[in-house]
């Protein structure tokens, strides 16, 4: 994956890509792992769960929105999930619930660099899902870092919700 160097945040925010989407780190375009239809199909599936609790829950679940998580940063979950109120443009503040779906491409340093990032933010509930190997993972604790745990489902226990492989998995 390539980076382009000396791009402003403001150039950034308001540039639409040709393909997919890129995230900002500190002036340099980052581009992600191309999704292929395993992670399309399971990010649809959790999109439809959490649009299913919204009335309930006040749930607003965003696919690939821009999240600026501090000046110069700025990444893109495969889904994140706000409470409350439905988030601007480009929130500033942390959703309940960051998911990142596993990309045959994605580089595991990558991907475990991003979930600590969303912990250290401040989001509630870090999850990893594997589409191919039809795995689970949450980040344990206040860090992922060592502390990515394997579970049989993803749970927001404050909700009493649990989404199991057979729901998202086919």
């Amino acid at each position: 994956m390539g980076a382009n160097i000396g791009v402003s945040v403001a150039e950034y925010l308001h540039t639409s890509f040709p393909d997919l989407d890129r995230e900002y780190r500190n002036g340099e375009l980052v581009e992600r792992a191309l999704p292929d239809y395993l992670h399309s199909r399971v990010q649809l599936l959790l999109g439809v769960i959490f649009e299913a609790l919204r009335k309930q829950f006040s749930l607003y679940a965003c696919p690939e929105l821009r999240v600026k998580l501090r000046e110069g940063v700025y990444l893109i979950p495969d889904l994140c999930v706000y409470q409350g109120v439905p988030p601007g443009a480009v929130p500033d503040t942390p959703p309940l619930v960051a998911i990142e779906i596993l990309s045959p491409d994605d580089r595991w340093g990558a991907v475990r660099e991003k979930l600590e990032e969303y912990k250290a933010w401040g989001v509630a509930h870090v999850w990893l899902v594997d589409p191919h190997g039809k795995r689970l993972y949450h980040c344990d604790g206040g860090r992922c870092e060592g502390a990515l745990s394997e579970v049989t489902a993803l749970a927001l226990p404050e909700f009493g919700v649990e989404i199991t492989p057979s729901q998202i998995f086919e």
